[in-house]
């Protein structure tokens, strides 16, 4: 009989763990023995070794189908620091650089191999692919293949070549939110051969489920609420739109609320400069559209809160799992709005295609049906994905268990100032030691900004927290430390044990650089200096859509004045003649306004106009007859 292949040496020298975490060990052996296998296991869970390791063991390639640039060239910088030769291929790569890799990966000199579903809808790519030595393949995000996924995308229906090119060739699908119908869609659509299935459990104990029914004035209020209570970690807010984040960005700066935004129509260095700050713990907080998230790696985040309906419950669940992955307590907030959740039936009827536009429709009862219920929020995630509990209450959500005190108090200023009591399930300061934590994270920003990569990673957020609560003094107790491993220990030991050795000595870190002035002060001042609106835009890194709404409501109080150059003098007065027709006070929404005026008037040009008649009515009705 073959004796068992030893994977503890591997993972105790590459990735520094001594353990695996629960079905790890069972897929490596299986990917390592030539077997498909459908993995479905929880956003935390530790997808990545699972085919990482067998890549390393082999002699071969193994090529990974990912969806995201940035989530590619992540993993294998993590890899590169690990010793691990990994490549990428695609688009952001100048044409000599794809050419080289393209010529090494030939010979075999990469473990693992990175490529998009649209680098594989090229003919060349599988032709030139068959004179790489691959040992697998590994299909990242596979729910995306299926019609019924959350996230379906035409271009992974194109992986269902792989198996007529490489009949031989393993391939494994993994996912982290695939109902029943969705996996037995994946296997059909790749034509896994006998696969091996792993389905891990889509309980998460450590979370707490908590979602309220709001209308637009506590929505604010409780996330302000929300915001203050959770001291501890990193918190993730997402926004259903593009000006939303922006606003929501500007509305928490004005409350004394550091937070920075992360939306598709940011240029691409602005985004990456916004997750670098989030992931460092330069800032806390991230406000961003579902454009944000994917394969993120942030360990400590102890609260993700959705100020709107999520499209489906797999999207909640991916979303709201990116908390907690420490295994520690955190929060996954839902503050939704009835006019919000009614946008979600709305772009389900621009959906032209009918079956589309039902699986749409069914999607959206089923996160309304969440939302509404007053059934155990746990329960009705696993029973979703056909997990069946054998329990009935989690004591982990707002339905099974008391809802934390910021919940209940947040409409009242008073309770904004007010010291909230952390309940149990929500960690206060986990660490006793917060200014050596600190420390550690400045040192690691500096190291990353010097070497050109995200600080997670130089090391893992677990990785520093365990180094605060052991603090070795030699490079063989780093060494046992979960996450350092051999290449690890020898890139950064010494500079570990020295910045210990500092903070011994009285160092501390620096403070880091506060938001100087509050958007709509920033606004004022750069109207005095005569910016134009689109200048504005461009200075503060901002939608012109949020300057317009923002210079609108200082217009309507009065803290500025309007300025004819703003808008034409003949649209102007268009504007104004339907305004008046419709008379001011009737005026809720401006789609009415825009659907009577000529299509070239723009709606950031009502709004200017609209804030100013309102201004000049109200200024008429404050002068004394």
């Amino acid at each position: 009989m073959t004796p068992e292949v030893d994977l503890l040496t591997p993972l105790r020298h590459y990735w520094g763990y001594s353990t695996f975490r629960p079905l790890q060990e069972r897929i490596v052996r299986s990917l390592l023995a030539g077997h498909d296998a459908c993995v479905v296991m929880p956003t935390g869970g530790g997808k990545s070794l699972c085919y990482q390791l067998p890549a390393v063991m082999s002699e071969k390639t193994a090529v990974v189908i990912s969806p995201l640039i940035a989530l590619m060239q992540d993993q294998a910088a993590q890899l590169a620091q690990m010793g691990i030769p990994a490549a990428v291929l695609n688009s952001t790569l100048s044409s000599e650089e794809q050419s080289r890799v393209m010529h090494e990966a030939r010979r075999g000199a990469f473990r693992l191999l990175y490529l998009s579903p649209e680098r594989l809808q090229r003919g060349d790519t599988l032709e030139w692919l068959q004179h790489v030595p691959v040992s697998f393949f590994a299909i990242d995000e596979a729910h995306c293949i299926s019609e019924w996924g959350h996230e379906f995308r035409p271009e992974y229906r194109q992986l269902n070549r792989l198996r007529n090119k490489f009949p031989d060739r393993p391939i494994a699908a993994f996912t982290a939110s695939a109902t029943r119908q969705v996996r037995h869609d994946i296997l059909a659509q790749l034509a896994l051969k006998n696969p091996d299935k792993y389905i891990a459990s889509f309980h998460r104990p450590n979370l707490r489920y908590l979602v309220r029914a709001c209308d637009n004035g506590n929505q604010t209020s409780l996330l302000v609420t929300a915001l203050r209570h959770y001291r501890e970690g990193n918190v993730i807010v997402y926004s259903p739109t593009i000006s939303r984040v922006e606003e929501t960005v500007d509305f928490l700066a004005g409350e004394g609320i550091e937070a920075v935004p992360y939306h598709a129509k940011m240029q691409a260095d602005e985004r990456r400069r916004s997750q670098e700050r989030w992931m460092s713990d330069e800032v806390r907080i991230l406000v961003g559209t579902i454009a944000f998230g994917l394969g993120i790696n942030k360990a400590t985040v102890r609260a993700v809160i959705h100020l709107a309906l999520p499209k489906s419950v797999e999207q909640f669940y991916q979303e709201a799992g990116r908390a907690g992955r420490d295994g520690n307590p955190a929060d996954c907030v839902l503050l939704w709005r009835k006019q919000d959740a009614g946008l979600l039936g709305f772009f389900a009827n621009q959906i032209s295609d009918a079956a589309e536009r039902d699986r749409a429709w069914q999607r959206y009862y089923r996160i309304r049906d969440f939302a509404e219920s007053n059934h155990c929020r746990h329960r009705q995630i696993c029973t979703h994905f056909g997990e069946t509990p054998k329990w009935n209450s989690c004591e982990a959500c707002d339905v099974c268990a008391s809802v934390p005190e910021w919940m209940t108090i947040a409409a009242s200023k008073a309770a904004v100032r007010k010291a909230v009591a952390v309940p149990s399930h929500s960690p206060a300061a986990m660490e006793p030691d917060a200014d050596l934590r600190d420390y550690l994270r400045e040192w690691r920003r500096k190291t990353a900004k010097e070497q050109g990569m995200p600080a997670y990673v130089v090391l893992h957020d677990t990785t520093l927290e365990e180094i605060c609560r052991i603090r070795p003094s030699s490079i063989t107790q780093l060494r046992t430390i979960t996450g350092i491993g051999e290449r690890k220990a020898a890139t950064y030991g010494q500079e570990i044990l020295a910045t210990l050795q500092r903070y011994s000595d009285g160092a501390r870190a620096s403070a880091l650089p506060q938001q100087k002035t509050a958007p709509a002060l920033e606004t004022l001042q750069l109207l005095s200096e005569g910016k134009t609106l689109e200048e504005i835009a461009q200075i503060r890194g901002r939608q012109l859509r949020t300057v317009v709404n923002a210079v609108a409501t200082l217009l309507e109080a009065g803290e500025v004045e309007y300025q004819p150059g703003w808008i034409d003098r003949t649209r102007y007065s268009v504007i104004e003649a339907a305004c008046i027709r419709v008379g001011l006070d009737n005026i809720e929404r401006l789609k009415p306004l825009k659907d009577v005026l000529p299509p070239e008037i723009t709606y950031d040009e009502i709004r200017l106009v609209l804030a100013h008649l309102k201004r000049s009515q109200a200024q008429k009705k404050s002068v004394p007859a």
